[in-house]
C-alpha cells in the first residue's frame, strides 16, 4: 500500500531510507538542514525540503500531519530528535519511528511516544558479527539472543533434494525452518518439504546460530568445500 512518508535528517540512514522507501513506491518528503544534502537526494525522492524539523511552525506549513508515517533519522544531535518526534506526536503524525543513538536515548525517545524506536549502528554491528561467525550467509537478521533468519545461497550439497531429504523443516534434524525460498522471480512461501532444491535457489531459513552453523558446515564438507 503507498504510503506518505516523512524522513527527517539526511545523512547515510536517512539517504538510505528515503531512497529505498521511494523506491518501493511510497511518497517520500525528504527534510534536512543542510542544503547540499537536500539537492543531492532531490532528484531520488518524491519532494526534498531544507527545513529545520524543530520549528512546530515549519512542520505545519509543510503539512505534516497528514502524512502516514514520520522517521526521524536524526543520530548524534540528541536535543533535535527529541524535539522533532514530540512535536510529530503532538501534529498528529500517525506513526512516529525515531532512530537511537544509544539506550538512554532510545528510552526517552519511548517515554515521549515513538512508536518505535531502531538502534541502526547497534543492529548493523549484531548483523556483521553473526555474518561473521555463520559462514556462507548472505545476510542475518537476529530475533533473539543466539536465534535468528538468515539468507542463504543453496550449497551444491542442496541441490537436486528435497527439504524433506536434507531433513530442514522445525522437525528435521538440524531444527532450521526453511520461510521462504527464492527461485529467480519467483518467490515459495513456506515451501512444503517436498520441495526440490535448485541451482541458484536461494533460501530464508531460521534457527539457533549453532544449529544454522552445524548445518551449513556440513553442507559445506559434503559440497567439497572442507
Amino acid at each position: 500500500m503507498k504510503r506518505q512518508v516523512v524522513v527527517i535528517g539526511l545523512g547515510r540512514f536517512g539517504v538510505s531510507l528515503a531512497r529505498t522507501l521511494c523506491d518501493l513506491g511510497h511518497d517520500v518528503l525528504a527534510l534536512d538542514t543542510d542544503e547540499t544534502k537536500v539537492q543531492s537526494i532531490s532528484s531520488c525522492v518524491t519532494h526534498a525540503v531544507q527545513a529545520d524539523a524543530t520549528s512546530e511552525a515549519i512542520l505545519k506549513e509543510l503539512g505534516i500531519a497528514n502524512f502516514d508515517v514520520a522517521i526521524v533519522a536524526v543520530g548524534s544531535e540528541i536535543q533535535n530528535s527529541v524535539l522533532a518526534t514530540i512535536l510529530l506526536k503532538k501534529l498528529g503524525v500517525r506513526y512516529v519511528i525515531a532512530r537511537a543513538a544509544n539506550e538512554l536515548h532510545g528510552s526517552i525517545l519511548d517515554k515521549i511516544g515513538a512508536d518505535k524506536v531502531v538502534y541502526p549502528q547497534t543492529e548493523m554491528g549484531i548483523a556483521t558479527a553473526h555474518a561473521l561467525t555463520l559462514t556462507d550467509v548472505l545476510d542475518y537478521i537476529p530475533v533473539a539472543s543466539s536465534y535468528g533468519v538468515a539468507k542463504v545461497t543453496a550449497p551444491a550439497y542442496f541441490v537436486g533434494k528435497t527439504l524433506s531429504e536434507l531433513e530442514l523443516g522445525r522437525t528435521g534434524k538440524w531444527g532450521v525452518a526453511v520461510l521462504l525460498l527464492q527461485r529467480e522471480k519467483e518467490v515459495v512461501v513456506t515451501p512444503d518439504r517436498s520441495e526440490i532444491v535448485k541451482q541458484g535457489d536461494v533460501l530464508i531459513v531460521s534457527g539457533s546460530d549453532d544449529k544454522l552453523e552445524e548445518l551449513l558446515s556440513e553442507a559445506r564438507k559434503k559440497s567439497g568445500g572442507g
